[in-house]
């Protein structure tokens, strides 16, 4: 399992999470959270947050939580990422916590669930990530 990374230092390491505005607020094996705020550059036409970048919030929590259950000495990839979206956003701010489903030997499975400012579900993203050996 690795640790000792702060949120700050997980986020650095993802470049395209810190250039979206993605803040890691609280990382560990168990649980990391997060959040991203509306902002009019990461919207559809109709002002809505896009997809994408709630994709891209969820991802980047549910790969820190993958990464910090790691075993010694191996690295992780995406094999296969799922999201389900219940409604869209206007304002405000997501707030993402991921959770592992099952940390095995070959594979890491990490649910991270999405919420707007007044706490109603947004999405619901599970990811299988692949643990990796030198």
């Amino acid at each position: 399992m690795t640790t000792g990374f702060t949120p700050d230092q997980l986020t650095d390491a993802m470049p395209f999470a810190r250039a979206l505005g993605v803040r890691i607020d609280t990382a560990g094996p168990a649980e990391v959270t997060g959040r991203l705020d509306w902002a009019p550059e990461r919207c559809t036409a109709g002002g809505l947050m896009h997809g994408g970048a709630l994709m891209a919030l969820a991802d980047t929590l549910g790969a820190a939580c993958a990464f910090l259950n790691l075993p010694p000495g191996t690295s992780t990839t995406t094999l296969e990422s799922k999201t389900n979206f219940f409604r869209g956003v206007k304002e405000g701010c997501v707030r993402g916590v991921a959770r592992p489903l099952h940390t095995g030997r070959t594979s890491i499975v990490v649910q991270t669930d999405l919420y707007d400012d007044t706490g109603r579900h947004v999405a619901q993203v599970t990811q299988t990530q692949a643990v990796l050996r030198p």
